[in-house]
């Protein structure tokens, strides 16, 4: 068995490409690994064996470009992957779904495999881990405490070395909290820019899916494939080009001492203020703000009318078959439904007044750094304390999708008994590639191993993964996503970043030959139509290759898009159409398919 220490992303993409060992030498030590674990349980579903091995053997005729190429995850039990049972950790609310989600299917395009679905609280409600009729998971240091939730299990099969990812979900901090608790990177992308079909919502208009990694730079390149605008999805936002802050110089917001609360927890408040001098020594500048709008919009989560989304999202369930939800879980989520639509815009109201308050704080500071969690507690405290101490986990982390924010948890220290602390930076949405960079650089400062296996932080820094260079390539037939010949981009590691039309000043063609059929796509000063494209992000240093296959008469030239801007893409000569059927009429290549078909 091949000896591999960590499975941290890029040093599993170092190896592959070195052929140091396969994806079949990673999968055989995962399963291993698997095998010889403490049961914390971690694991709803366990992949069958032979179907990982399948996932294997299909990378087998791939190319080791791809962006996840051979990396194992794991999946929260609320979102889907096809054919494999989702729980939401409710037995009786088991189904099979046929399709996998949007985000999960991007990361099976892009090489990743699919290790199992983890346990966490049921139907996403609860901050602890510790509300499931799957058991409790137990933390990745110490098993008398809890893993955090309710992304618990995912947390903790990433801790513990069984797979080198996770996608969790936030909400209330489910993404975030957990990652504190067990030495992980936790990212909350801003809200809706990861598509949320095939996750079962727990407050639909608040919920995103969440990553884990050991590293930013991990974090940064699981985003990278997934962060893709799904318009079936009504929530789902394009990702906005916002001005990025530095992370060599910033201004950082401390809450004011007086909102500060460590419940009790000496070490922890310690650390924290240890993370700010860290954040100072970074080169940034401090400024306290005022945080009580933040805490009153926190309040707003769980006293407010959101609770009857949660409610919604499970209502045929809690008023036929009540008995089928665990019992806190039932309490909590049974308080959602009295509230009235006085109420729901009551709260509304309250909520954009405390988010126009907030706003002032991001007038002195690019950034803002909390404690994840104020404390920790062991499982039979919260057993006996389910609420209030559920509660006190929020403290920092509810206000979150509520002001519309994005948010990265990073290791940041252990106190003396061992146990991991953690601290949350965030801003504005779409801020969360910044974000990632500034966490890097606090994590290297904080702590020196990754997850709780003592393995060190890899070499490679966050920007190695984030600045590369791409090149934009539109394109109109047979290498649009699912078509014959996408795989020429895919195996390059490109990304899909939009589908859109060209501006009306083309005309396109069926060419003749083939298979696969070829469209052509040429610029007219008269009589242009818009045209169906997609745009793909090529990594630069895969474009020649890329190129080169192209064969006459198409090359690769400058096309109009709709909004105006002009990206490389592929053009066909003038003379090759003569002859050609004209096709401009059906505005698109996948039109002209379907009428063939």
């Amino acid at each position: 068995m091949a000896n591999i220490e960590s499975l941290d992303i890029s040093t599993l993409l170092t190896g592959y490409r070195k052929q140091t060992f396969t994806p079949r030498d990673v999968i055989d030590v995962v399963l291993e690994r698997i095998a010889q674990a403490a049961n914390k349980n971690v694991w709803i579903t366990r992949i069958d064996e032979a179907r990982v091995f399948e996932y294997v053997t299909a990378l087998e005729n791939k190319s080791v470009a791809l962006p996840l190429y051979g990396i194992p995850f794991a999946i929260k039990d609320n979102i889907d992957l096809a054919n494999v049972p989702t729980t939401v950790a409710c037995p009786a609310h088991t189904y099979i779904p046929p399709h996998s989600a949007y985000v999960v299917q991007r990361l099976l395009d892009a090489g990743a495999i699919p290790i199992g679905k983890t346990n966490l609280d049921q139907f996403a409600t609860g901050l602890v881990g510790t509300r499931s009729p799957y058991g409790a998971c137990q933390n990745a240091f110490n098993n008398e405490f809890i893993s955090g939730g309710s992304s618990s299990g995912s947390a903790v099969a990433l801790a513990t070395g069984l797979v080198s990812f996770s996608l969790g979900t936030d909400t209330a901090g489910s993404g975030r909290v957990p990652a504190a608790f067990n030495n992980l990177i936790g990212l909350k992308p801003t809200r809706g820019i990861l598509s949320s079909s095939g996750m079962v919502p727990a407050c639909r208009s608040l919920d995103t899916i969440s990553i884990f990694a050991l590293t930013s730079a991990d974090a940064a390149r699981v985003l990278n494939v997934v962060n893709v605008f799904d318009a079936e999805d009504a929530y789902a936002r394009k990702n906005e080009k916002v001005l990025a802050f530095s992370a060599q110089q910033f201004r950082f917001g401390v809450p004011n001492a007086s909102s500060l609360k460590f419940f009790g927890d000496a070490e922890y408040e310690k650390l924290f203020h240890a993370s700010v001098k860290q954040l100072e020594a970074l080169g940034g500048t401090r400024v306290e703000i005022n945080f009580e709008p933040f805490l009153q919009t926190a309040r707003l989560l769980y006293e407010g009318p959101w609770v009857a989304e949660r409610y919604l999202a499970i209502k045929k369930r809690i008023e036929t078959e009540p008995e089928t939800l665990f019992p806190v879980t039932r309490q909590i989520i049974s308080n959602g439904k009295n509230g009235s639509a006085l109420d729901a815009f009551s709260a509304e109201y309250k909520r954009m007044e405390l988010k126009r308050a907030s706003e002032a704080a991001w007038e002195s500071v690019d950034v803002i750094i909390t404690p994840t969690a104020g404390t920790i507690y062991r499982i039979a405290e919260v057993n006996a304390d389910p609420v209030q101490l559920n509660s006190n986990l929020g403290y920092y982390t509810n206000f979150m999708n509520l002001l519309d924010l994005s948010a990265v948890a990073v290791p940041a220290g252990f106190r003396a008994d061992g146990l991991p602390f953690g601290v949350t930076l965030f801003a504005p949405a779409f801020k969360d590639t910044s974000l990632l960079a500034l966490a890097d650089r606090l994590h290297r400062a904080g702590v020196s191993q990754t997850g709780a296996l003592n393995t060190p932080l890899p070499a490679e820094l966050f920007k190695a993964t984030t600045q590369r260079d791409e090149i934009a390539v539109a394109v109109c037939g047979a290498h649009m996503q699912g078509l014959a010949l996408n795989h020429q981009l895919t195996e390059r590691g490109a990304r899909l970043i939009q589908r859109t039309h060209t501006a009306p000043h083309y005309r396109f063609y069926a060419l003749p030959g083939g298979p696969p059929q070829r469209p052509g796509l040429v610029r007219v000063d008269n009589n242009g139509a818009a045209i169906e494209v997609e745009v793909w992000n090529v990594p630069a240093e895969n474009f020649g290759s890329f190129v080169a296959g192209i064969p006459a008469p198409l090359g690769i030239g400058k096309i109009e898009l709709a909004d105006g801007n002009k990206v490389s893409g592929f053009m066909c000569e003038a003379y090759a159409v003569e002859g050609a059927r004209d096709i401009t009429e059906m505005g698109g290549w996948r039109v002209f398919l379907g009428r063939l078909a």
